[in-house]
């Protein structure tokens, strides 16, 4: 199972093979399932699912250096004296960009504007062979661990599960930016089948997510992410602008961020009425859309149904620790990404006396997510290239990213700030925006703190 592991040198990969091999050699000399196991231990005087407090140790450290790694995130493994890098990072970004979108796409190689069904099939592949290694590793050791081991053993799978997942909801994120193969129904019934499995509403998603491509920063018309001004803060703004408070607001963000958004459009275009993904007759589709937005509440309905199944047959509690957390893990990995790249205190916002679409597009920034920039296909630190073309495949961003950044110059920026500094510093600094008094551009908006 571990040539798989090369392909991305994923560290959480590595660490989950080695932590769930600190299994007893007993298990070796089994051929039966689970249950004559189970059955066999009890007639031997010494259980052979004891853990010595050597391997304990050992499996101890495998989460420890997991976490470390986790913590460093941002460095990309090492440590850049490139001009991105330090409180330059922070400066802002110019506002009036002296190219246009084809001088952008002449600086690229026309091969990375090329789509190979065979080549982005071969991802979705792999990263659902890897899926189903880790599933196998937690289905198969985890139960038989003892509860001291096994409290570790589950996050430590929640966390490599998720990140996998991860890939392949960006694979269907591409997948609606036709960025998967050059045939567009090739391109929705895969995102189709890949976001319904990881609860995401692929059609409603692709047309509201296709609304903040086309408005990007707008403070009137993107379609999420949109900062209060100063005079929209709430009191509550106030009472949390302290650690514990940011703590509670991450948490809240982070892990119901992107439910609450599909549901409720929070964060979201202000609409004349209630607006949410999955009514079909919302404000935020059109009248051509809506068969698909069904077509979407069908495929989540088919899910939901599969897992009534699992839980009839398996029970809550396995479906929860095998597929319900990692699939949340999934939409915090994404609110976290898409938070990184659309918050930072160089980044302008426009009403509509200064917005086009040029200047918006160019309202994002490049995070290193260190050895998981590989296992999320380089969405991390390619998505300013991503929201200037997006239909540029996962597999040539890097490339394509390369070759418009001498055109870009001050215009791009990457923050290779650790993730979690990053989270705490913008939840810290960027509470809402506000036009410079003394500036031409009176309606060009930047970050605040409290």
């Amino acid at each position: 199972m571990t040539f798989l592991i090369p392909l991305h040198h994923t560290l959480p990969s590595q660490l989950c093979i080695t932590f769930f091999n600190r299994r007893h050699r007993p298990l070796k000399e089994h051929t039966g399932d689970a249950s004559s196991i189970v059955g066999n231990d009890l007639h031997n005087t010494a259980d052979p699912r004891r853990v010595s407090p050597t391997e304990e140790k050992s499996s101890i450290t495998c989460l420890y250096r997991l976490i470390i790694s986790i913590n460093s995130m941002g460095a990309g493994g090492r440590m850049s004296n490139d001009p991105f890098d330090g409180k330059k990072i922070l400066e802002r970004v110019p506002v009036d960009p002296p190219f246009s979108l084809s001088d952008l796409k002449k600086a690229i190689p026309a091969h990375c504007f090329k789509r190979s069904v065979i080549r982005s099939s071969y991802y979705v592949v792999h990263d659902l062979i890897v899926a189903y290694v880790f599933y196998f590793l937690a289905n198969t050791y985890i139960p038989f661990l003892p509860a001291p081991l096994a409290y570790l053993a589950w996050p430590v799978y929640w966390f490599c599960q998720a990140s996998i997942l991860t890939g392949l909801w960006v694979i269907g994120h591409e997948c609606g930016h036709h960025a998967f193969s050059e045939y567009q129904w090739i391109d929705d019934t895969v995102g189709f089948i890949l976001h319904s499995a990881l609860m995401t509403p692929y059609f409603s998603w692709k047309y509201s997510h296709r609304n903040h491509h086309a408005n990007t920063n707008s403070l009137d018309n993107d379609e999420v992410y949109i900062p209060k001004r100063k005079s929209k803060v709430r009191w509550y703004s106030k009472l949390l602008n302290n650690p514990p408070g940011r703590v509670f607001t991450l948490v809240f963000r982070f892990t119901l961020g992107f439910p609450l958004y599909l549901l409720t459009n929070i964060s979201g275009k202000k609409y004349g009425r209630f607006a949410n993904h999955f009514d079909p007759m919302s404000p935020i589709f059109t009248e051509r859309e809506r068969i698909q937005v069904l077509l979407s509440d069908l495929g989540l309905l088919a899910v939901f149904y599969a897992i009534k199944i699992a839980v009839t047959t398996k029970g809550a509690s396995w479906v929860t620790c095998i597929y319900g957390v990692p699939v949340v893990g999934v939409h915090v990995f994404f609110v976290i990404i898409t938070y990184l790249h659309h918050t930072h205190l160089s980044l302008p916002h426009y009403d509509s006396s200064e917005w086009n679409w040029i200047r918006g597009a160019l309202s994002t920034i490049d995070r290193d997510f260190g050895f998981l920039n590989r296992v999320f296909h380089d969405v991390t630190h390619t998505h300013v290239l991503h929201h200037l073309i997006s239909y540029i495949p996962h597999y040539h961003a890097k490339e394509a990213r390369d070759a418009i950044i001498p055109v870009l110059g001050e215009y791009y920026k990457i923050d290779r700030t650790p993730i979690f500094k990053a989270m705490w510093r913008e939840a810290k600094e960027c509470i809402y925006i506000e036009p410079d008094v003394d500036n031409k551009h009176k309606g060009v908006f930047w970050y605040h703190k409290m």
